[in-house]
């Protein structure tokens, strides 16, 4: 996958094997607390790891291990928000610059982007386990008090720890507190075609992407081995396999 610097994405077209346009880049999702809400933007810097900012941080129990929405629903109600200056290709956030943290019942919670950080050992998300940042005492109380147990919000420690990829699929790349790899792609014309069949329809958000794309027929983004952004190249490497978040109301 190209990562080399940001891009903006507005009026994108992700070219077909033919040279012909095969769809339009619709909206740019990064999600920077993992199975929180995520935010829509018009362009995001691209890192060794993702997008900037996607899955930095995670919400973790007394051990250490990973909250999802799987075990812990209620962080479908929690929102994040972010300047919108950190989306830039050039941002060094400044003590003035916070990430803000709302959910039902709770207080907003601001968060420095920049800010000097303890660090917490046997942190763990999946296979994977390591140190991280601690968000510290006051942030712990928000989220312990929000999911009515011993809670931490921590951030991924990116000078001194790796959480490689699967190799089998994409040798040599690295995530964050991402799942699986650095960026997610679905298209519009597949949740049509699927609200289609279901006796409820469900919003685009059940599937967490970060890139949505649009004026493709139904499910070809599955077919898709190589995506052209602008002067970005992206590898599809493996369909994303779905959980039940999708089902959860």
């Amino acid at each position: 996958m190209a990562m080399e610097k940001a891009a903006s994405f507005l009026s994108t077209l992700l070219g077909g094997g033919d040279g012909e346009a095969a769809a339009t880049v619709k909206s740019v999702l990064i999600y920077p607390i993992k199975s929180c809400r995520g935010i829509a933007v018009p362009q995001a810097p691209i890192t060794s790891t993702g997008f900037r900012w996607d899955r930095q941080w995670l919400v973790v129990n007394a051990k250490g291990r990973a909250y999802t929405q799987r075990v812990e629903p209620k962080l479908a109600l929690v929102q994040v928000e972010l300047p919108p200056e950190a989306f830039t290709e050039d941002c060094q956030p400044t003590a003035d610059d916070h990430m803000v943290i709302r959910a039902p019942g709770m207080e907003p919670l601001k968060i420095p982007l920049a800010a000097e950080h303890a660090t917490i050992d046997d942190v763990s998300v999946w296979e994977w386990s390591g140190s991280a940042f601690d968000e510290g005492a006051e942030v712990a109380e928000w989220f312990s008090t929000y999911f009515e147990k011993p809670s931490r919000l921590v951030r991924f420690k990116e000078a001194s720890e790796t959480r490689p990829t699967n190799p089998d699929y994409a040798q040599g790349y690295k995530i964050m507190f991402t799942d699986c790899f650095p960026f997610l792609i679905a298209s519009q014309g597949s949740l049509d075609a699927l609200n289609e069949i279901l006796k409820e329809p469900v919003p685009m958000n059940r599937f967490r992407p970060n890139i949505l794309v649009d004026g493709c027929q139904p499910y070809s983004e599955d077919l898709w081995k190589t995506i052209k952004i602008n002067n970005l190249t992206f590898q599809g490497v493996k369909l994303c396999n779905r959980c039940k978040v999708r089902c959860r109301h």
